[in-house]
């Protein structure tokens, strides 16, 4: 009887027994290499979709303070009316009259400029009284020489607003031109007044003058 068949089979067995630990053994190693592999991937995925979305948001940020200083530069033009005169309050109690030609959160730029200029007086009796006139002056002809244009950082600004036609500033403006239909002339040595506005006790309010004057605003 031949046993060799018999002598093998724990031989076979035992074969068989290594090449399974060892296809397991290689099976854990790739599942463990994959696991790390994937593991590397989320985070980097992870890594670069928190990079990208931080870049969104910051593109948002960046389009909704544009978008925020546009409208607000756009709404306050659309308020000028262009076919009046605008009345510029600066933070320092000074008024400009003229045109706003231009306006945005940095400056606006004013034309056919016009300030007040008060000149007061008194006399002394049994009853002290007092009076004072305003004149509308023209700038221009100031010592220092300034074109008709100023700009005016709007942080100084405290607010401004349309004129109605009706206003005694802008009749003294209209009045002002009528007198003057070439434009002032700095070599006049003796100005012209377009009215008076004299305020005391006894008298009634008009339209300021309106003034061609070397006289410093």
């Amino acid at each position: 009887m031949d046993f060799r068949g018999n002598d093998n089979l724990p031989i076979n067995k035992t074969a068989q027994q290594n090449n399974y630990l060892g296809t397991t053994t290689s099976n854990s190693n790739t599942d463990r290499t994959n696991n790390n592999k994937a593991k590397r991937d989320s985070s980097g995925l992870l890594k670069w979709g928190t990079l990208a979305l931080g870049g969104i948001i910051v593109v948002l940020i960046v389009a909704v303070i544009i978008t925020i200083a546009f409208t607000s530069q756009k709404s306050q033009a659309g308020y000028v009316n262009t076919n009046k005169l605008q009345a510029v309050f600066l933070n320092s109690g000074q008024v400009y009259f003229g045109n706003i030609q231009e306006i945005n959160p940095q400056f606006l730029v004013l034309t056919n400029i016009f300030y007040l200029q008060t000149n007061s007086s008194s006399s002394s009796n049994s009853s002290s009284t007092s009076s004072s006139n305003v004149s509308l002056v023209k700038l221009g002809c100031q010592i220092h020489g300034p074109y008709d244009q100023m700009m005016i950082n709007m942080q100084q600004v405290s607010f401004w607003e349309n004129l109605k036609s009706s206003g005694q500033v802008s009749q003294a403006v209209a009045k002002y031109y009528k007198t003057y239909p070439n434009g002032q002339n700095c070599n006049t040595t003796n100005p012209v007044s377009a009215g008076t506005t004299s305020n005391n006790s006894s008298s009634s309010s008009s339209a300021p003058s309106a003034t061609s004057t070397n006289n410093k605003p």
